[in-house]
This record gives C-alpha cells, sequence and structure tokens, in this order.
C-alpha cells in the first residue's frame, strides 16, 4: 500500500485576483459545463501553476496564449499546468474549459429534489463550498487566504430562479434558448463563500432602515414561511452596521431555505443558504423554540457577514474565529430584536455548558487545533470551535466590557477588512482598546485543552471572613491531569446583599489565591461567578453549598446562578467528586423554579441518571422522583396557553408533559392521547408548542394505532418542521420489531439524508433502542458511509449511535468496528464516545446503590 503523501497548501508563485466564471448546469442530467478565465499575478518565475480541483474533467487549459498540459492528483484534489516556457512575472490570464456532475452528497455543486405544488419531484443546482468543496465547481485556489473577486455567469432554464452573491447586471437569451444570467462582481472575497442557486422559489422582500434589499426566497407556494426570518433579518443588519460600526458592504442579502442542506446554515456573502427548518417558520404551525432557533441562525448568518466574510481567518486552524465569535454575536443581535427570549440564559444552557460537558473529556482539543489536510477540518466544526469559542468570548467581552470590545472589534475589521487575520490580531485590537493584557490571559483559553475547576473553600480567622480558590484542571473523570495546566481567569465574587453587583473582581494568575471578604456580613452567601459567565467550574465546601440552597429555593440567586449552581454540581458528580444523590437532594429546591431555561438544563443532568437507572431495576423508582419534582411547574402552567404568555412559558410546558408523560404520569398520557386524537380527527388543532411533547409521549406510550397516525401526519405534512418533529420521536417506540421498522425507515427514500440521523438518534432513547442501533449501523455501514461520505453528519450519526451505552464491554467492540471501517471524520467523536461510555459506567458503578436507596426512600 503506497504511504500517503504528505498534505502540502498551494504553491503560490501564482495568484488569483479575478475568476470570470461561466456555469450551465443541466437539470435532468446532473452534470454541469464550465469555462473560466483567472486573471492571476505571476510572482515568481515558473512554468507550472497548481491549483485545487476536485471530481471534475478539465478539457484544456491556457496562459495568455499558451497552451498548458494537465496532471490531476485526486488524492491531494490538485490540477498542476505544465507550460512550454516560464510564465512572464506580473499579470496574466488562465483561460479553463471544464465539466462535472451535480452530485446527491450535500456538497459542492450538487442537486437537491423537491416537490412542487403539484406534486410533481424536481431538483435545483445548489452550493455548498465550506470547506474544500468550491474545487468541485470550478478548478480554483481553494484556500481562504487565497481571495479574489469573482464575475459569475450562470446559464440556465428560462423558468428557472438563477441566484449568486451578488445582484443580476445583464440577461440575454442563449442560441440554445436557455437564459444567460450575469451577476455583479463580487467583493475580494475566499472561494468557500461563492455560491451559485438555480431552481423554482417564491420570495418575500424589503429593505431594511439603510436600504438593503432583503429577500428571503422559500419553496414554491409558501412564502409566508419567509417572512418571520425576513424580519429578524431586517432588523440584524443595522444592528450590526451599529455594533460593528461598519455598513454591510453589499448592496442586496438574500437568505434561501433548500430542502437538501447537510448543515444549519452557510453565510456564503450575500446568498445565505439554510435547512429549511433553519429558516421558514409556519404563522400556525411552527413551535416558538422554532422560531428562535431561526432567528439564532439569522443572527449567526448574518454575523458572519462581518466576522468570516469581511475579514476571513488565514487558515482553517483559526476556524474559531469565525464560529466562535458568529455564535456569540448571534445572542447580541436576538436579545436585541427578542429581549422577550432571555436568550443569555439560554446561552448557558445551550453553549457554556455544553462547551464544557465535551471539553472535560480526554480526547477533547484545544479552540485552535494546528489543521494541515483540509480533510481534518470536518473534526473541528464542534462544540469546542463553537460552543467553547462563543463562552470565551462572552467571558471576554464582560471582562474588558462592552465598550472597548466594541473599539476594538471596530479596529480589527476596519484593520483587516477584505484581508485574511489570525488569533492574535484580534487580541491586539482589543488590548489596544480596553487596555488590558488580552492576547496574555486568552491565549491561556485558546491554546490549551481543558477549562479550570475552582475549589472554593471560607475561613474565619480573628472575625474576618476570607475565601481561599484553588485552580486545577477539571476532567470529566475527575482524576489529576497529566501535565501542568493553569489559566489566568478572570473572575468576580457576589453575595447576597447584592446578587447581581460582585463586590470583588480579580483575575487568577496563580494556582491559588486567598481573598479577604471585606464588607461582607455574617451569614451572607458568598457566590463565585455570577451570571456564569466564567468558562469554569466552581466546587463549593460543603458549607458554602448548603448556604446557596435556600436561595435557589426562594429565587433570591438569579436565573443563571440557579442554572450554574446544579450544572457545577451534576458534572462533579459525573466526575466522582459528589455523588449523584447530592444532585438528586438539590433538584429537589427547584421544585418551585419558574424560569424555562433552568428547567431545561436541570431536566436534561437529571436525564443521564435516568438513562443509567435504564440499566438497573430502579428505573420506576426515577419515574417517580421526576413525577413528583415535575408536578407543581406543571399544575401551575396547566395545558392551556394564558394570554400575553412568554414564549418561554410555552416552551416550558412542552418540556414539563414530555418530561411527565415520559415517566409515565397518568394525568399527563391520558390528555396526551386524548388531545392527540383531537387533533388527528380535526376536532381541535394541537398547539405547535406542545405538539413534539404530545408526538412523544403517544408513541411511547401507545400502540401500532397510534403509530400509523402519525405516520400519516409525517406523509402528509408539507412542512420540514413537522416532519423532523415526528421523525425525531418515532424511535420511541418499545418493542424490536417496530424499533427495527424505525431504524430502517430512517434510511428508506422517504427520509431526507440530512433527516435520518434525527430519527435514529429517538432510537436511541431506550436501552434496547440502542443496542438495536449499534447493531444496525454496523449491518448497514456501506450504505450509511456512502449516504454522510466522510462528512460531519456521519460524525453524528456515529455519536449517537454508540455515545449512551454504559457497559464498558461495547468498547473493544467500538474501537474494533472503525479500525476495520475507518470513518475519518468521526475519529475524534468515536474516542470521545467511547470515554463517554467509561464515564457512564464508572458512574452507575459508583452510585447504583446510592441512588437506589435514596430512590426507595423517596418513594416509600
Amino acid at each position: 500500500m503506497a504511504e500517503k503523501k504528505e498534505f502540502q497548501r498551494l504553491p503560490l508563485k501564482v495568484v488569483p485576483t479575478n475568476y470570470n466564471v461561466t456555469l450551465t448546469p443541466n437539470l435532468t442530467a446532473f452534470t454541469f459545463t464550465g469555462s473560466e478565465t483567472i486573471i492571476v499575478e505571476v510572482k515568481e518565475k515558473t512554468d507550472v501553476v497548481v491549483i485545487n480541483s476536485a471530481d471534475i474533467e478539465i478539457q484544456s487549459v491556457k496562459f495568455n496564449d499558451m497552451t498548458g498540459e494537465i496532471t490531476m492528483d485526486s488524492e491531494a484534489e490538485t490540477a498542476t499546468f505544465t507550460f512550454p516556457d516560464m510564465l512572464p512575472i506580473g499579470q496574466g490570464s488562465l483561460s479553463l474549459v471544464f465539466t462535472g456532475s451535480l452530485n446527491d452528497k450535500m456538497k459542492g455543486f450538487y442537486r437537491s429534489k423537491y416537490t412542487t405544488p403539484a406534486g410533481e419531484e424536481r431538483h435545483a443546482a445548489v452550493t455548498q463550498f465550506e470547506s474544500t468543496d468550491a474545487r468541485r465547481a470550478l478548478p480554483c485556489w481553494d484556500e481562504p487566504a487565497c481571495k479574489a473577486t469573482f464575475d459569475v455567469t450562470l446559464v440556465v432554464p428560462k423558468d428557472k430562479v438563477a441566484l449568486s452573491n451578488m445582484p443580476v447586471v445583464s440577461e440575454s437569451e442563449t442560441e440554445s434558448g436557455l437564459r444567460s444570467v450575469t451577476f455583479a462582481r463580487t467583493p475580494i472575497m475566499s472561494t468557500y463563500l461563492l455560491a451559485f442557486v438555480v431552481g423554482e422559489f417564491d420570495y418575500v422582500e424589503g429593505k431594511d432602515s439603510d436600504g438593503v434589499l432583503i429577500r428571503v426566497y422559500t419553496p414554491l407556494g409558501k412564502t409566508e414561511q419567509g417572512t418571520f426570518a425576513l424580519e429578524v433579518a431586517k432588523k440584524t443588519l443595522p444592528f450590526y452596521k451599529d455594533y460593528f460600526g461598519i455598513a454591510y458592504p453589499l448592496p442586496k442579502m438574500d437568505l434561501i431555505a433548500i430542502a437538501d442542506f447537510a448543515a444549519g446554515a452557510m453565510e456564503n456573502w450575500g446568498l445565505v443558504t439554510y435547512r429549511e427548518t433553519c429558516l421558514l417558520v409556519d404563522p400556525e404551525n411552527s413551535s416558538s423554540s422554532s422560531k428562535q432557533y431561526v432567528a439564532l441562525v439569522v443572527g449567526h448568518e448574518l454575523a458572519h457577514q462581518w466576522f468570516g466574510n469581511l475579514v476571513t481567518m488565514e487558515w482553517w486552524t483559526h476556524l474559531w474565529l469565525n464560529e466562535g465569535f458568529a455564535s456569540f454575536i448571534e445572542y447580541l443581535c436576538v436579545d436585541h430584536c427578542f429581549p422577550e427570549f432571555d436568550i443569555w440564559t439560554q446561552f448557558v444552557n445551550q453553549d457554556l455548558a455544553q462547551a464544557l460537558k465535551l471539553d472535560a473529556l480526554n480526547n477533547s482539543h484545544p479552540i485552535e487545533v494546528p489543521v494541515g489536510h483540509p480533510a481534518e477540518v470536518d473534526e473541528i466544526f464542534d462544540a469546542i470551535s463553537y460552543c467553547k469559542g462563543a463562552s470565551v468570548i462572552r467571558m471576554l467581552h464582560s471582562w474588558i466590557g462592552d465598550e472597548a470590545f466594541r473599539k476594538g472589534l471596530n479596529q480589527y475589521l476596519n484593520k483587516f477588512a477584505y484581508k485574511n487575520a489570525f488569533t492574535e490580531d484580534l487580541w491586539d485590537s482589543l488590548a489596544e482598546a480596553s487596555g488590558k493584557p488580552v492576547r496574555e490571559v486568552l491565549s491561556t483559553w485558546t491554546s490549551q485543552m481543558g477549562f479550570p475547576v475552582l475549589q472554593v473553600s471560607e475561613t474565619l480567622e480573628g472575625g474576618q471572613r476570607a475565601l481561599t480558590i484553588t485552580q486545577s484542571k477539571f476532567c470529566a473523570d475527575g482524576k489529576s491531569p497529566e501535565g501542568d495546566f493553569q489559566w489566568m481567569v478572570p473572575i468576580d465574587i457576589t453575595c447576597s446583599t447584592d446578587p447581581l453587583k460582585p463586590f470583588y473582581t480579580t483575575v487568577l494568575s496563580s494556582k491559588s489565591s486567598t481573598v479577604s471578604l471585606d464588607g461582607v456580613k455574617a451569614g451572607d452567601w458568598i457566590k463565585l461567578n455570577p451570571g456564569t459567565i466564567g468558562v469554569y467550574r466552581v466546587q463549593y465546601s460543603s458549607a458554602m453549598l448548603d448556604s446557596l440552597i435556600p436561595a435557589v429555593s426562594n429565587m433570591s440567586l438569579p436565573a443563571r446562578d440557579r442554572l450554574g449552581l446544579q450544572n457545577d454540581l451534576f458534572a462533579l458528580a459525573r466526575a466522582g467528586l459528589s455523588s449523584s444523590v447530592d444532585v438528586l437532594k438539590v433538584a429537589e429546591a427547584y421544585k418551585s423554579e419558574s424560569n424555562y431555561t433552568v428547567w431545561s438544563d436541570l431536566a436534561s443532568n437529571l436525564s443521564t441518571i435516568s438513562l443509567l437507572t435504564q440499566y438497573t431495576d430502579c428505573s420506576p423508582l426515577m419515574d417517580s422522583y421526576n413525577i413528583k419534582l415535575f408536578s407543581d411547574v406543571a399544575a401551575r402552567l396547566g395545558w392551556e396557553k394564558k394570554e400575553g404568555e412568554s414564549p418561554l412559558d410555552s416552551m416550558l410546558r412542552a418540556l414539563v408533559v414530555s418530561k411527565l408523560g415520559h415517566s409515565g404520569h397518568n394525568d399527563t398520557m391520558q390528555e396526551a392521547m386524548s388531545r392527540f386524537e383531537q387533533h388527528i380527527s380535526g376536532e381541535k388543532s394541537l398547539d405547535a408548542d406542545l405538539r413534539s411533547a404530545v408526538y412523544g409521549t403517544v408513541i411511547k406510550k401507545g400502540d401500532k394505532s397510534h403509530f400509523d397516525k402519525l405516520m400519516k401526519v409525517y406523509e402528509t405534512s408539507e412542512l420540514s418542521e413537522e416532519k423532523v418533529r415526528v421523525l425525531r420521536v418515532l424511535g420511541y417506540v418499545k418493542d424490536e420489531e417496530q424499533i427495527t421498522n424505525v431504524l430502517q425507515f430512517a434510511i428508506s427514500d422517504k427520509v431526507r439524508t440530512q433527516d435520518a440521523v434525527s430519527c435514529i438518534a429517538g432510537v436511541t432513547s431506550s436501552a434496547l433502542g440502542r443496542q438495536l442501533t449499534w447493531k444496525f449501523v454496523q449491518a448497514n455501514w456501506p450504505k450509511l458511509s456512502a449516504m454522510y461520505d466522510g462528512g460531519f453528519l456521519q460524525a453524528s450519526l456515529v455519536k449517537i449511535s454508540i455515545q449512551n451505552f454504559a457497559d464498558r464491554s461495547v468498547i473493544p467492540e467500538i474501537k474494533d468496528f472503525f479500525e476495520k471501517n475507518p470513518a475519518p471524520a468521526a475519529n475524534r467523536v468515536i474516542q470521545q464516545s467511547c470515554e463517554n461510555i467509561e464515564l457512564n459506567a464508572a458512574m452507575l458503578e459508583r452510585d447504583r446503590e446510592a441512588i437506589k436507596a435514596y430512590l426507595t426512600e423517596m418513594n416509600s
């Protein structure tokens, strides 16, 4: 077997400045023809030009009038052009003619299947180029630092919509009866931000307060589903203009829903592509959580128009500069547009908690990861780049203040506009704006894996209260890590006198420090990390933790602190540094909790304990515990929405119904069954916020007739959100035959490839389902591997299939299988999932008897 060549970036003796490209997609043969003239700058004498090309046949190449010889390297994904004479230094033109295929892999230039209102099946031609798939549409310098301008012409059928990054400047009819559509020249940008769409779409449009034309393209006949995203975009672009101090630089902004789309969305400059569930909102049938999610995704992608598009990372090592910042900025935007979502509390649950969970693993990675071959990039499109990146930025923002943060961003974006930057360039701008040692502090968070746990204890000397704070690396298994880890940790400390205002602020730059509690009254509780902004865990002494519990019960402790307190405690229990019984005891202090996000995070942590009890004889006892815990809030909320109710209360109602339904609460199950039947019969439509919870309860507790009725909902609904809603709960069925049927259905042609993972994930909610899913994945690996072809959906599939086992004996089987059946995009996820199985097994062994004893006493 030939040894794999070491990856090398493209030589830059010749670089592009402008591409003039014409593409003609054939939507029946699923092919395309292309030609391009690339204006290049020859910087050094050479007779060779190397560019990226994959899955493309290049028929001819010329430099000026000189014909070149073509050599392809499929492994390196390059085309090498050798010319008979040296190329003259300076400007020249490289002209190519080529052909390619509109693939079905949701990458490069690909085909997306859709159904017209008349029921006809058709295809659109669309693009997804990040990270390295522009080379599948046109030969190019497909590296983020190789920026150029683009003049695009699409030759398309007359009845099709043709879109690219810029507005149309001319149209004409070709001799063959097609329409030639030419777009304005783009700004200087990276190839991965180029985009084309050809298909049938309707749209809604409007202008923001600065006159930027915004259109939301929807499937035919569904323009009303684009209205919400349009309103979000109209508010968001001016907000970012004000926040960054730089106007949106393009004349138009298109947002378009694509039927087959692997990611959630892609920030192509001026033409942002979305999965339908990430853009479309049905006024009658979309839930509050879906609206919120659409607002966040729109906010994220529009933030990229500045962060990523205007200023781009130099190489994929700095991916987090794009994703971490956009993931932070999206919350600023949604908080501005929709203050009723209390979105910063949800950040703690959705981003910070997810980052800490993943980053505590031994198989995590630093925010900045050296990336060689671009194939390695998929592995770092994860909660570290996105969620930890965003969490570190939030901590930085709090530490230096909003004014300095905005000033530094403006300086950075102006200095590197239409160029590329490194992480250090951003730190330097923020340091200059704030006068603080940003690079020194933040490099400890981006260059090393993991985060600290701060052990806190209180002492009393001569009547003076003091805290001793000690940092060490937090490991999910509770063991002391190998190596010397130390962070510079921004710390705020608050107390019961004014829970929202820190009385002490510092940066912990050593292993340990003692803080004098001057002015803090005797009996006042003390809490670190108010607002749960710091990217660290806190382990209090027993006495300090006990003093905080009353403030949880009476909710005098703010919501983000109530959330963070139990989240830290659960992580400590999972690591064996506390007991699962402590978690169950403290959770009882939350019975009067009113905040959706606090309940959501608590419910998630309790679900892990419930999952482990599936492997014991006390699962029914855990169900009884959950019923007792959630019954009071269920009674307060009821089943019907109240006039003027917050969307968060609607989301909390759905969470509580789901939790009680899954735990077997009789009244909840009966009411869910009744409302389901009324909904199916058309007697009374089920509120969109409750559908997932009711569908899941009905599938879990019902029979085959209920399953068949829900399948009919799937088959007849035209709303992607409703279809996915059904897919996510189908796997809650109980018996082996039904589970097997659901798994087979997931990979049938009745389910879009992008949605199959959601369907399979539902199956893994039960111990039997996990066992059958893993067997299914092994038996069907050739098909599944081909479906996802090395992308991040492959990693998602692997993760949901294996991570929730609680028996170590399955680990050798998993490792052996993937050694024989390599899944390169999932290598890191396989290691992380095996580590998660170890954690489950250890927690179960450690706490099973104590959990059983506690639950038995609670239910006696």
